[in-house]
């Protein structure tokens, strides 16, 4: 199958892990993804990360990036701003088992954040100086570095997908969903419905120069994708209708949606929304 050409039809960051998303015209490539995206974790009193598996409501905390601060909002709280240059006590959080050196925000945002949630929590920064790798197993020669994302540094989806999704998700007289379900960091329109199962490598040309991503790991699925970003309540329709046609024999049947990627080439490179690339497929 020959090369295809592709266009970056969306780009987002989730500044908070679990948290709501930042939808970009542009972002910097930088070791361990898109610039902030994934830098901030919410963890319990042992230091261990919390997400919207356990707590739903995390999907109504809607962060927005400014200059100097990121600004959060959530229903019923004040403001919080959280400076950009500023943090607070070194101290060690964990994350799907990797336990890496963190900096606590203050107590003012543990408070926030445990006001809102109804639990005693506390908001970490990723330490820039840790490096968080993927698993081997999938990235093979590459040292694909991570902030507190899932495991792997970038998540790729397709807009067809998406449409190949809903109208499965219809014909079970339930309502359509968006892309923030799945928290993806760079849809793609122009590949076929999951297409992005199949894609070796991706290249941009952009006019820092090229940026080449390598699709390592299909994405397995658990709850969150049935968290309705707008009301933060848990449903089952998504779940239902991926579970009858995307159970992925490369994990053992777990139910796949989006592929993980890592950088091969292109940090400090920026992506710009309608950007053109062309996507290799795998063979064998």
């Amino acid at each position: 199958m020959s090369d295809v050409e592709v266009q970056l039809g969306s780009l987002h960051v989730y500044p908070v892990k679990s948290c709501g998303t930042v939808t970009l015209d542009e972002a910097l490539i930088i070791e361990t993804g898109l610039e902030f995206d994934r830098a901030w974790m919410v963890v319990d009193e042992a230091g261990e990360f919390v997400t919207q598996r356990e707590l739903p409501r995390m999907a109504l905390i809607a962060p927005t990036l400014r200059q100097f601060d990121m600004v959060l909002r959530a229903p019923g709280m004040l403001t919080l701003h959280i400076a950009l240059d500023t943090v607070h006590a070194s101290m060690r959080a964990t994350v799907w088992g990797d336990t890496v050196q963190a900096y606590d925000m203050g107590d003012l945002a543990a408070q926030w954040f445990s006001d809102f949630l109804g639990r005693k929590l506390r908001l970490v920064r990723f330490d820039p100086e840790q490096r968080r790798l993927s698993s081997r197993e999938w990235t093979g020669a590459i040292e694909a570095e991570n902030a507190f994302s899932d495991g792997y540094p970038l998540l790729v989806a397709s807009s067809a997908s998406l449409a190949a999704l809903n109208a499965r998700v219809q014909q079970r007289a339930a309502a359509p969903v968006t892309m923030q379900r799945f928290r993806p960091n760079l849809v793609l329109d122009g590949l076929e419905a999951h297409d992005e199962d199949h894609i070796d490598d991706i290249v941009f040309d952009t006019s820092d120069g090229p940026v080449r991503l390598k699709l390592v790991k299909p994405c397995t699925r658990c709850t969150i994708p049935d968290v309705d970003p707008a009301t933060g309540l848990l449903g089952h329709a998504v779940g239902d209708a991926l579970a009858a046609y995307r159970r992925d024999a490369r994990l053992d049947g777990a139910i796949t949606f989006a592929m993980n990627a890592v950088i091969v080439q292109g940090i400090g490179c920026a992506l710009r929304k309608g950007l053109e690339g062309r996507a290799s497929y795998r063979f064998g």
